[in-house]
């Protein structure tokens, strides 16, 4: 079965996230936006997992719907022309800091679940380690390989993914306190890791760039923490439609199943650049070079970002690499584009409306930016809007790269 997949989103229990993030507004907003697959999120935390039992029921092997009484709910906030089948997968992501040969890691991890029982094990070890109940992303003193083990040990069937992979502070790969390849992290585990998140601030491409990345499946998720900001990335997916038939998908890295990323443009995630924010100074790779990693202004450490990183560790050239990008687009969220062409913010009531009057007559977000007929967006909407979204699907967009926690802008 063909469908788009978000497998890393937060809840309304994780740490600056809306309070809007319960499941019948994800339920509501994974049609809207086209998202078929969505992670919970956030199955630690003691009172998001009672939420998730209340409201869910199983619906194929590991996956679940939300029960009648509450899909009913849902169904009357969703437009005719976005409704479609909805499933949850039981996921969450935990963040850990260790010290390992005399240095410190932080590092965030996704967790794959297949059952409630599942995740009662992996909360029940996890809370003798730190207070799963403070924030929906619990933040444990413990080694990276110790999750993959309580995972695993919860049932052989969960998969662990390593998050973002290139974010400087918690990255897997980052350069603040990340590794320099997937072994050094996992060691003798490297055998069960099978797929790696990467992240807003790169792409498929730049993570070709890096060959020991080859055996792993690259996803592309939201990390979401907005119902607005789902599937800013996603996967596209053909599988058997179950816990099992995704995930063997997931450790074959199979491409005919694994059929494209959904990418964001990378420049205009807020870690794609070097950069210092408190001083609105950025830099290009070279210039951080010419600086000596200092901030030509205040005379403080820059952050160096992904850009930069993915060119210290890289073994191949761009072009050697394009051989090993599978296929992918690149998007914009619709908001977005309403709000460069109306010019007002995104909360406005102007873009919301034309964002809903687009939902409602064309269809899911996803449709129109991937594939909905360009004279019916024009009909609905106007010519310049058409036009950006035309221009998107061709890559013909100008960005001004983020850095330091500052996203980056685009122009059509």
């Amino acid at each position: 079965m063909r469908f788009i997949a978000d497998f890393h989103i937060h809840s309304k229990y994780s740490h600056a996230t809306s309070k809007y993030m319960d499941l019948l507004a994800l339920a509501t907003w994974g049609q809207l936006k086209g998202i078929m697959m969505m992670g919970t999120g956030d199955f630690t935390h003691p009172l998001w997992q009672q939420e998730l039992k209340q409201h869910l029921q199983e619906a194929e092997p590991g996956l679940f719907e939300l029960t009648p009484k509450h899909h009913k709910h849902v169904e009357s906030k969703v437009y005719t022309s976005c409704k479609a089948m909805q499933r949850f997968m039981l996921t969450a992501e935990v963040s850990t800091i260790f010290k390992r040969n005399g240095r410190c890691y932080k590092t965030h991890t996704i967790i794959l679940a297949p059952s409630f029982q599942a995740v009662e094990k992996i909360s029940k070890e996890l809370s003798k380690i730190g207070n799963i109940a403070a924030d929906g992303r619990p933040i444990l003193g413990c080694d990276i390989k110790e999750i993959v083990k309580i995972a695993l040990d919860a049932s052989p069937d969960c998969m662990v993914i390593p998050a973002h992979i290139w974010t400087p502070w918690f990255g897997m790969l980052g350069s603040k306190s990340g590794f320099d390849s997937i072994y050094d992290c996992f060691e003798e585990l490297t055998e069960h890791i099978y797929a790696i998140e990467t992240g807003l601030s790169s792409n498929f491409l730049m993570n070709a760039q890096i060959s020991e990345l080859d055996k792993f499946t690259l996803l592309c998720n939201s990390d979401a923490h907005s119902v607005q900001k789902l599937g800013r990335e996603a996967n596209i997916m053909d599988t058997e439609l179950s816990y099992f038939g995704i995930t063997d998908a997931l450790k074959k890295n199979d491409p005919k199943q694994l059929v494209a990323g959904i990418e964001f443009f990378p420049e205009r995630g807020k870690y794609y650049g070097d950069g210092h924010r408190a001083c609105n100074v950025y830099l290009t790779p070279q210039e951080t070079l010419d600086h000596k990693s200092i901030c030509p202004s205040c005379h403080k450490t820059v952050t160096i970002g992904v850009h930069n990183r993915v060119n210290e560790l890289a073994d191949r050239t761009q072009q050697q690499a394009s051989m090993y990008v599978r296929k992918h687009y690149q998007i914009v969220p619709l908001l977005d584009i309403l709000s460069f062409h109306i010019g007002m913010s995104e909360t406005s009531k102007r873009v919301q409306k034309m964002y809903h009057q687009m939902l409602q007559e064309i269809g899911s977000e996803f449709t129109i930016l991937l594939t909905a007929p360009l004279e019916h967006i024009a009909q609905v909407s106007n010519k310049n809007i058409a036009h950006s979204i035309d221009a998107l699907r061709r890559g013909d967009v100008t960005i001004t790269p983020g850095y330091d926690g500052v996203y980056g802008q685009i122009r059509f």
